[in-house]
């Protein structure tokens, strides 16, 4: 077994958790005043925000209600949505920092492990808990003991970044089931001992009009993929014009003939029906397994118990990653007929995260994606959900989260919508 794949406990140091509070609030996100918005010094990451977070609507009541539930006497598991890759721990950790500074993370084991042993020496000392896939005991086991010394346990129940501020995805279980595991765990010496589970939300809004920064990086996208620009095409249909002309490209791969003129989800849905029968067939010898969820589980699973077969491998493989990446622009993408310049930039970063590969270019943009302007983050807090208190199985239980998380997110668009907070255009996606 790789150093990689090898649970390795964190060493908290609280004086570099405190000394990185300061440095994400400042350099990561809300860059430096006086430079962040003057020529030339506004083009250095570093000195405008990496993350170009200027401002943080986090409203007290929120802070307290999250507050409440973290502390001695307690296990709490935060748990917040997953919009969008690296501002999510910048974020979390402004969060964390007013709430339960000692909080552990969950973070890849790539980025915990995988950056050498100095880095990993660093993450550790940030209270990072490396998210090992197929080997995830030892860190659940150091999670629940964790969150019984009452410092909070933050983790994202979505998994990977799915690049859709307005919607959160289906729930994994494991904040629920290590909570469980922690309310066995703590009422065997008190009685009264309370596990919560609080869900986070939070949603991120420009400023102002950035459409010349997303039609720039619209453009380098069509080049980088080798799509032809319509020239009459707004910068909406120019993003559905790349993603239309993707899937065909899938399509076309697959063998299959089908009709370019269908709206984007049916030839989309069509394509993975065909990809889900053949991965079925390659994994379960023809048993017919409609869930597509249950089948690229069965899928990693199958890797895992057959690392000698390599062709086969190579193919499931092949088959489980399209229909990951076709998976990833979901039915939220056609049900309203606007698009604001936020979903915009999702759909960007989205399609450069999954098909543009192999430059230093697109590898740092993939770690550090830098938005297209100055932006306010929106964080909310939903009621949490005592597990001491509640009665229903693990299922109902992320069912009911993520009604509160989704809930949450419509009442934060619902206010910027009427505030005239996003600039919208007619979504090519969309049809009746």
């Amino acid at each position: 077994m790789s150093r990689i794949d090898v649970f390795v406990a964190p060493r908290p140091n609280p004086a570099l958790i405190r000394v990185m509070t300061v440095f994400n609030r400042i350099v990561m996100l809300r860059g430096v005043p006086g430079f962040r918005d003057l020529l030339p010094f506004n083009r250095l990451a570093g000195l405008r925000g990496v993350a170009n977070v200027r401002h943080i609507d986090f409203p007290d009541a929120d802070r307290d209600r999250l507050k409440a539930c973290c502390g001695a006497g307690k296990a709490t598991f935060i748990t917040p949505n997953h919009p969008e890759f690296f501002t999510d721990w910048m974020i979390d950790k402004e969060i964390v920092s007013q709430v339960s500074p000692l909080a552990a993370s969950w973070a890849t084991h790539g980025v915990v492990n995988g950056l050498g042993r100095l880095m990993q020496k660093f993450w550790l000392a940030n209270n990072l808990i490396a998210q090992i896939p197929g080997n995830s005991q030892a860190a659940k086991e150091h999670s629940v003991g964790w969150a019984l010394q009452g410092h909070g346990v933050l983790l994202h129940p979505e998994g990977s970044v799915g690049w859709h501020g307005n919607v959160v995805a289906p729930l994994l279980p494991g904040a629920v089931e290590m909570g469980l595991e922690a309310l066995k765990r703590g009422r065997a010496t008190a009685a009264d001992f309370k596990v919560w589970v609080a869900p986070v939300v939070w949603k991120l809004a420009f400023t102002g009009n950035v459409e010349p920064a997303l039609a720039k990086e619209c453009t380098y996208v069509e080049r980088r993929l080798g799509i032809d620009r319509r020239s009459a095409d707004t910068l909406p249909e120019r993003v559905h014009h790349i993603y239309s002309t993707l899937l065909s490209r899938d399509v076309a791969a697959s063998g299959m003939v089908s009709d370019r003129r269908l709206p984007y989800d049916i030839l989309q849905k069509a394509l993975l029906v065909e990809l889900r029968h053949r991965l079925g067939e390659v994994i379960s010898a023809g048993t017919a397994i409609s869930d597509i969820a249950e089948l690229l589980r069965l899928s990693r699973r199958w890797l895992r118990e057959n690392a000698g077969d390599a062709e086969r491998s190579k193919k499931i493989r092949a088959l489980t990653e399209t229909i990951q990446r076709l998976q990833r622009v979901g039915p939220w993408a056609s049900v309203s007929p606007t698009v604001t310049q936020e979903e915009i930039a999702e759909h960007l970063k989205r399609i450069r995260n999954d098909y543009c590969k192999g430059g230093l270019r697109d590898t740092l943009n993939r770690f550090i994606p830098q938005p297209a302007g100055p932006r306010r983050a929106h964080i909310r807090v939903p009621e949490p959900l005592g597990l001491h208190a509640f009665e229903g199985s693990v299922d109902e239980a992320l069912d009911e989260l993520r009604s509160r998380m989704q809930e949450a997110i419509s009442d934060i668009v619902a206010g910027l919508e009427a505030s005239g907070g996003f600039i919208s255009y007619p979504n090519p996606f969309y049809h009746r």
